[in-house]
């Protein structure tokens, strides 16, 4: 994580370098997500033909070798195949160490085995950022040291003696069901990829071009991300609480304020660093308070099921993201980096009050599971401590005609519950 959080803010600064133009940056940093999508599909057929450590050690030294290419030859359109490269790959790394987490664990230890995974993963995301400061982005050294990075990771896997455990796919929903089940849920999932997408893809691009320096940029970058892992917790007891959609529709409403005020706002000082953590604080828990409020309407296995349509759509969101912004700046500036995440926490605030008008909300306080923080990676439903072993276990064992039903008769008895709302 130390890498990949170095590499995405390292690209954007060296595009801008070389003198990309702003839309050409964004089209590079969109392959990253459109190469998770595509490694979320593909790379659990081959973990099942030829096993975890083959699969890791493989997509490891591509991951390693396509951000050398980076720093040796500079062409945005090599950049951005190579990004698609890397997404990829670590697609299948998350799946890998996801899925070894998940057969590690037991109902008893997936809560505390959760926790150290989101606080391993965002702190080296966050950590990664001052690694800028090491070298100058110009030079190929930072490139080096990702590369370095990237392969020192597939040491404890090739050594240990620990056997690589059974793989299992799971069948998924398609949008359309999820989306009838809850509509907040999927479109707030979607606006998560697209601020995610516009921050990580055009962070560093922005702050850049403010004239910031290295270090001031590695700093920018990483207050998002911490704001975002301590706003986690508070923003998911609070949802378990007063209800999600208030939650939701409150964190929006705030980051579309902050992030208006931070467009408008931009000399760098102590009040930028806030803003900007203040802003990951918003922005970054939306995922998890989504998700939860998808799972709060379906049962485990079919939150098994559901699970990899929702990184489906944050991915796709996060696809647009990156090149939307870039678009949005090229024609009005550095405060469209701002105006875009404002313009997707506004929509949701809208979507939420106008959906509080067409359907009451059917799951009460009392009745929602706990809220859990989970990841926008392909497995991390099955390291949800409210989904049992057992179930998780039929879950992958589950016929894909049984899916399909469950999720059909949940979408009817929603459908009925809102007509016998509407004739009340």
């Amino acid at each position: 994580m130390l890498g990949n959080g170095l590499q995405g803010t390292l690209l954007g600064i060296r595009a801008t370098m070389e003198g990309f133009n702003t839309s050409v940056t964004g089209f590079v940093m969109s392959g990253y997500f459109l190469g998770l999508i595509l490694g979320c599909y593909a790379v659990p057929h081959m973990i099942s033909k030829v096993g975890h450590v083959r699969v890791f050690g493989a997509l490891a030294s591509i991951a390693s070798v396509s951000i050398l290419i980076h720093g040796v030859w500079v062409d945005p359109f090599l950049w951005w195949a190579m990004r698609l490269v890397t997404g990829f790959s670590y697609a299948g790394l998350y799946i890998v160490v996801e899925s070894w987490l998940n057969d590690a664990s037991d109902n008893s230890t997936r809560g505390k085995m959760l926790s150290v995974y989101m606080i391993t993963t965002l702190g080296g995301m966050a950590g990664g950022q001052f690694l800028l400061n090491i070298a100058s982005p110009r030079e190929i050294e930072l490139f080096i040291l990702t590369s370095l990075l990237v392969s020192l990771a597939v040491v404890p896997l090739l050594i240990s003696a620990t056997r690589g455990p059974s793989f299992d796919t799971h069948e998924s929903v398609s949008i359309r069901q999820l989306f009838q089940v809850s509509p907040l849920g999927v479109f707030g999932m979607f606006a998560s990829g697209v601020s995610t997408g516009a921050f990580f893809g055009m962070g560093s691009v922005y702050t850049t071009n403010l004239g910031f320096s290295v270090k001031d940029v590695s700093l920018f970058m990483s207050a998002v991300i911490l704001g975002g892992f301590l706003f986690q917790y508070p923003l998911g007891w609070l949802s378990d609480q007063i209800g999600r959609r208030s939650v939701i529709l409150g964190t929006c409403a705030v980051g579309t304020v902050v992030c208006t005020y931070g467009a408008f706002s931009a000399s760098l000082g102590p009040i930028f660093f806030i803003l900007a953590a203040l802003i990951g604080g918003m922005i970054m828990p939306l995922y998890a308070l989504c998700s939860a409020h998808v799972n709060d309407y379906l049962n485990p296995q079919q939150m098994v099921a559901a699970s990899g349509t929702l990184v489906l759509i944050n991915a796709t969101g996060a696809v647009i993201g990156s090149p939307l912004t870039a678009t949005g700046m090229e024609f009005f500036g550095p405060s469209a980096f701002y105006l875009t995440i404002a313009s997707m926490t506004t929509a949701v605030v809208a979507y939420t009050l106008w959906r509080s008008r067409q359907r009451e909300i059917p799951v009460e306080v009392t009745e929602q599971g706990d809220f859990v923080v989970m990841a926008p990676t392909p497995l991390s439903a099955g390291l949800n401590f409210d989904v049992e072993e057992e179930v998780l276990e039929e879950a992958y064992n589950q016929a894909p005609e049984e899916v399909q039903a469950s999720f059909e008769e949940l979408t009817q008895e929603l459908e009925e519950l809102a007509q016998s709302e509407d004739e009340q």
